[in-house]
């Protein structure tokens, strides 16, 4: 009989004590035993998870799994780094950007069925100043609304629709140096998003090419466009189709500076992050840096 393989889900809790319950009763319930050493822990505390990560590649966990949103996630792959460690998702937030991008499952019980499947497929990580993400980075328009989402009390699409809706009349474009892999170019941007993943979350397709494991990053530049205009680039972007707007510019890379003497502010997988006014931005490609469990 083969060994069994530990498992660490690493859960945040903030939802509440019997939806825990619920999840933890599927994964019981659900998951293969006879392959499995099922584990938990919770963390109690921003970037706890990081820690947890940690720790767990500490005391050689075969699969840690992610039970949160993206930015649990981003946690999880931040602490992972630097081990052979096997991710797992189960997506419980609201963008859900990773999970959906690689076709994970939002119905626990079927993204359970994901880890039972037990197909490894490694996966880039990208490196903003000295943040990691997996799915996307971005400055400009997106940072702000991300930073407003992260101080409101209420989640969820609507929220962030709402956000968007009350921001982007009066969201001024902004003027961008942005370097690529030698090469400088300049644009007066709305927003830069750099995706490694397809999209930011709630099927809001940013950049629809990008490859996960092709050690490429994806710049996808929403220039200066009539206000009016933005919720019909925003609907491009729900339908797939963001590149056939006029106002959008789709570069690729490995190695991204971007400068702009003003900024203080970008998102890092749907986290707002401080950075210094003035100082460019360092963005780079780790390929194939994580082992993912996909379906």
């Amino acid at each position: 009989m083969s060994e069994l393989k530990s498992i660490l889900f690493i859960i945040n809790p903030k939802a509440g004590v019997d939806r825990v319950k619920a999840i933890q009763d599927a994964i019981v319930n659900i998951l293969d035993k006879s392959v499995f050493d099922i584990r938990f822990a919770y963390t109690e505390y921003p970037k706890h998870g990081i820690e947890l990560a940690r720790k767990a590649a500490a005391d050689r966990i075969d699969i840690v799994v992610s039970v949160g949103g993206d930015g649990s996630l981003n946690d999880v792959v931040t602490g992972l780094q630097g081990s052979d460690i096997i991710l797992g998702i189960i997506p419980k937030g609201s963008g859900n950007g990773l999970a959906r991008s690689i076709g994970i499952p939002l119905k626990l019980e079927k993204a359970l069925e994901v880890i039972n499947g037990f197909n490894v497929q490694a996966l880039d990580v990208g490196m903003a100043n000295d943040h990691y993400f997996i799915s996307n980075t971005g400055v400009g328009f997106d940072a702000l609304i991300t930073k407003a989402f992260e101080g409101n009390d209420a989640r969820g699409f609507k929220t962030y629709l709402s956000l968007i809706l009350k921001h982007f009349r009066r969201f001024k474009a902004q003027e961008w140096i942005l370097n690529i892999d030698g090469k400088e170019v300049r644009e007066k941007a709305f927003m830069i998003t750099i995706a490694n993943a397809p999209q930011l979350g709630y099927n809001f397709f940013i950049a629809p090419q990008a490859k996960l494991n092709d050690g490429m990053l994806d710049i996808v530049v929403i220039r200066e466009h009539p206000s009016l205009l933005t919720p019909v680039i925003g609907l491009q972007a729900f339908m797939g189709a963001i590149q056939q707007s006029r106002y959008v510019q789709h570069y690729s890379g490995k190695e991204i500076r971007i400068s702009n003497p003003k900024n203080s502010i970008m998102q890092v997988d749907g986290d707002a992050v401080s950075c210094h006014a003035g100082e460019p931005i360092g963005i780079s490609i780790m390929p194939k840096a994580i082992k993912v469990l996909v379906p």
